[in-house]
């Protein structure tokens, strides 16, 4: 938590962990923790759990909770650690904040309620709740409506931003590029804000990001920091060809349902001993494997070596 008085520190590459699961379901904590040092010794600013790539809305709130305490173990205060703790329920998302508070987050990710599709009012509401009951711990709002299908609106951000002191920033995981530059255009750079899509990382940059949080970054951590470390030394050249270079392993990750490709790309490296996921999502149809090796093959130079960290024989 060493980082939680000054949020700012919270930026660059930071990686959404997929939840690997064991072949019979369980959340699998020994390939978790490998993945930690994985992402750690392949240079990732930061790490988040919880997110839509970490399949948390198959999973109950003791397991997210106990899935945010290995991490944060395995973190150790190295990094950054900005787990997500909302759910549809407040209830629900009081209590598994108060879990990541108490593992050592520096900050937390609410997701907006899904399903419910609250109005601009309510959303305020909900994360001024969140926020006083804890004042000590930045808040930071987590805009996926491709999910969620409700869409935090830039002037509910700015006066969230204005109103509570804690609320610091946001995670947008919009392809509307004109939210992000209102956003940023009502808040100004003081409000934190990172890409969850991950073809708009780089761009993000330009208007004033702080960094991203892209479920790339499950394969291909050193590229996506380098990406990041690449453009604060003004190599915008090299930053541009790892953007563009990345495009074959974005593709990979939703030939079909995020994060089923990526999940198999990481059990076939030996980096979790399974590639399970919960229903309603399925492991890749042989069709979708056809498809994902092709990415694989184009893409393979930016994969992450696997070094010392495989769970299995090769």
């Amino acid at each position: 938590m060493r980082f939680r008085s000054d949020p700012r520190l919270i930026a660059g590459s930071i990686a959404p962990l997929m939840t690997p699961f064991l072949p019979t379901g369980e959340v699998d904590h020994e390939s978790l923790t490998n993945l930690v040092h994985w992402q750690l010794a392949n240079g990732t600013h930061g790490i988040s759990l919880g997110g839509s790539t970490g399949e948390p809305s198959s999973q109950s709130i003791q397991e997210r909770a106990a899935a945010i305490r290995t991490v944060a173990t395995a973190i150790d205060d190295r990094v950054p650690f900005m787990p997500g703790t909302g759910t549809e329920k407040l209830d629900e998302t009081l209590e598994l904040t108060s879990a990541a508070k108490e593992a050592g987050a520096d900050a937390v990710l609410i997701i907006t309620p899904y399903y419910a599709r609250p109005t601009q009012e309510a959303l305020y509401v909900w994360y001024r709740t969140v926020a006083r009951e804890f004042p000590d711990l930045p808040i930071v709002a987590y805009n996926v409506p491709s999910r969620t299908a409700v869409d935090i609106a830039p002037e509910t951000v700015a006066r969230l931003f204005r109103d509570v002191d804690n609320f610091v920033g946001i995670k947008e995981t919009t392809k509307d590029f004109e939210h992000f530059s209102r956003v940023l255009q009502q808040c100004g750079d003081e409000l934190l804000v990172w890409s969850g899509i991950e073809l708009l990382c780089l761009p993000l940059l330009a208007l004033g990001g702080i960094g991203f949080i892209s479920a790339t970054s499950n394969i291909a951590p050193r590229a996506h920091a380098d990406l990041y470390e690449a453009w604060v030394a003004g190599d915008i050249d090299r930053a541009r060809a790892i953007h563009f270079g990345l495009h074959p392993l974005v593709d990979l990750l939703f030939v079909e349902t995020n994060p089923a490709p990526g999940k198999w790309v990481l059990e076939q490296r030996g980096l979790v001993t399974s590639g399970f996921v919960r229903p309603p999502l399925i492991t890749p149809t042989d069709g979708g494997i056809a498809k994902i090796r092709a990415h694989l093959a184009e893409g393979e130079q930016w994969l992450s070596p696997v070094g010392d960290f495989t769970m299995r024989a090769a």
